[in-house]
């Protein structure tokens, strides 16, 4: 059983990344995107089913993170299998997704 940090991620800019996929069992976790640079950035997050989320995977839509700050998600959970998708307009966003599996 996996715990701490699940999965970590420094996105590119207009790319779907995959931040961590769930194992065997269902994983209950947290997810903290920071914006590193001096201006705005919209960011999507989905728990997935694949790579390219759908429309009703997405916790977050083009949210706009301010500069030099965090949006924070938690007490998240999901199923088996699962994808953590994170995808950001420009680059400047770091992805941490923490808690534990099973």
């Amino acid at each position: 059983m996996a715990s701490g940090t699940l999965g970590q991620a420094s996105l590119a800019a207009a790319t779907n990344t995959t931040v961590y996929t769930a194992g065997a069992t269902p994983s209950t976790f947290n997810v903290s995107m920071t914006n590193t640079t001096g201006f705005p950035i919209a960011v999507n997050l989905s728990i997935s089913a694949a790579a390219t989320p759908v429309a009703g995977e997405y916790l977050e839509y083009q949210t706009v993170i301010p500069p030099n700050s965090v949006l924070e998600r938690g007490g998240l959970v999901c199923t088996a299998s699962k994808l953590i998708v994170a995808y950001a307009t420009l680059a400047g966003i770091n992805v941490n997704v923490y808690g534990y599996e099973g």
